[in-house]
C-alpha cells in the first residue's frame, strides 16, 4: 500500500490558459502561426546565407541571424509556451524548396530563436531524426520515436520539444496531445486519492540509450507544485522498466491504478485532440503542461517518401522552476536556467 499520510495536499486546480480541454485548443490564437511571403523570403536568404558560409549548428545563433521579420513572431511563441495554451504550429514552410541540410539548419535557427538545444543522445546529437529505423523490440538502440508502433502519452526530457515534418506516412502517424494541466484538474475532481499517488515519486529506470548517464534510476512525481507552477511529467515505460527492476520495490496496486486511471482519461475526446502535420509544419510543446503521442502508421515502399520529422529538445530561458526531485534527470532545478536532454557518454 502507499503511505497516503505522506501525500502531499491536493493543490487548488489550475485555472490558467495551459488547461485547455480537447479541441478547445484549436481554437486558441496561439495555436497556429501562419508566416507571410516577407517573412518565408527572410527565413529563405538566412539558410541561403548559412550555406554559403558552411556554418556549424553553433554557429547558427538568433545573434548572428536576429530575423527582424519573424523574430516578434517566435519571440510571441516562447512567451505562450510557457504561459499560454503550452502548444503552437508554424504552419506550412515550404521545405520542398530546401535540401536536407538546409531544412536541418532551417528548423535549428527557428528553434535557436525560441531556446537553447540540449542533447537528445550520449553522442550529443541535438538535431534527431524521427523515423522508423527497423529496430526489432529489444534492441538496444531501440527508441519509440525510431520505430513505427504507437505511442503512449509521454513527456521528454527538455522543456520544449520541436518538430519539423519533413514527409508524412502512406498512412496513420497522426498526433494525439492532451493537456497535462486539465489532467490534473479533472484527476483531482474525480479520483482525489489516485492524484495524490500521482503526485508521489515515481521511480524511473535509466533509458537503454541513455549511456552517458551515471545514475541507474531516479525518483520524480508525475504532478507537482513548485513555487505554484505547475509541472506534468510522464513516461510509463521506463517507470514499469524500473519496478520490473529486481534491484527496486515493486509497484504498489494504487500507482498502477493512478496511472492506468490517467492514461484512460488522456485517451477521451472530451480531454484530447488529434491532428496530423504537413510537410513544413513546425509543432512545438511546453513538455510542463502537455503530453503528447503518436499513432502507428505505415510507410510507402520509396525511401523519399517514408515518414520523416526532425525534432529538437529545448531548455527555454523564461521556463518555471521545478521539484528538486527533477534534478537527477534535467540538472538544474531553477526557473530559467540550462536544463535537460541526455549527458554525454565518457565510453570510448
Amino acid at each position: 500500500m502507499s503511505d497516503q499520510s505522506t501525500a502531499p495536499d491536493l493543490p487548488p486546480a489550475f485555472e490558467i490558459p495551459a488547461a485547455w480541454k480537447g479541441e478547445e485548443l484549436f481554437s486558441r490564437d496561439d495555436w497556429l502561426i501562419h508566416l507571410d511571403q516577407n517573412q518565408l523570403e527572410e527565413l529563405k536568404a538566412a539558410v541561403e546565407s548559412i550555406s554559403a558560409e558552411n556554418l556549424s549548428q553553433d554557429e547558427i545563433t538568433p545573434e548572428r541571424f536576429p530575423l527582424p521579420g519573424v523574430s516578434p513572431l517566435l519571440q510571441q511563441a516562447q512567451h505562450q509556451l510557457e504561459h499560454g495554451s503550452g502548444a503552437c504550429q508554424i504552419k506550412r514552410i515550404p521545405v520542398e524548396d530546401y535540401s536536407p541540410a538546409e531544412r536541418e539548419a532551417l528548423f535549428w535557427l527557428i528553434s535557436s530563436h525560441l531556446g537553447t538545444p540540449v542533447s537528445q543522445s550520449a553522442t550529443g546529437e541535438k538535431l534527431f531524426h524521427v523515423r522508423d529505423e527497423g529496430f526489432k523490440v529489444g534492441q538496444a538502440q531501440a527508441r519509440g520515436p525510431n520505430t513505427r508502433k504507437r505511442l503512449s502519452f509521454h513527456t521528454d526530457r527538455c522543456d520544449v520539444i520541436g518538430f519539423l515534418c519533413i514527409q508524412q506516412a502512406l498512412s496513420g502517424g497522426n498526433n494525439q496531445l492532451v493537456s497535462s494541466v486539465s489532467l490534473f484538474n479533472e484527476m483531482r475532481q474525480r479520483w482525489p486519492e489516485l492524484t495524490r499517488t500521482l503526485m508521489q515519486p515515481f521511480y524511473y529506470l535509466r533509458h537503454n540509450v541513455d549511456t552517458g548517464n551515471q545514475k541507474p534510476f531516479c525518483r520524480q512525481p508525475i504532478f507537482s507544485v513548485q513555487e505554484g507552477h505547475f509541472a506534468g511529467s510522464f513516461l510509463r515505460v521506463l517507470i514499469e522498466r524500473a519496478y520490473a527492476s529486481p534491484d527496486l520495490p515493486d509497484m504498489t496496486p494504487e500507482q498502477k491504478q493512478a496511472m492506468d486511471q490517467l492514461e484512460a482519461l488522456a485517451e477521451t475526446p472530451e480531454m484530447s485532440v488529434t491532428f496530423s502535420q504537413d510537410p513544413g509544419d513546425m509543432l512545438f510543446l511546453n513538455n510542463w503542461v502537455t503530453f503528447h503521442r503518436r499513432d502507428e502508421f505505415t510507410d510507402a515502399e520509396e525511401p523519399e517518401l517514408k515518414r520523416h520529422l526532425l525534432r529538437v529538445w529545448l531548455s527555454v530561458p523564461n521556463s518555471r522552476p521545478l521539484d528538486p526531485l527533477f534534478a537527477d534527470n534535467y540538472g538544474n532545478t531553477a526557473a530559467g536556467s540550462i536544463r535537460g536532454g541526455m549527458p554525454a557518454s565518457t565510453s570510448r
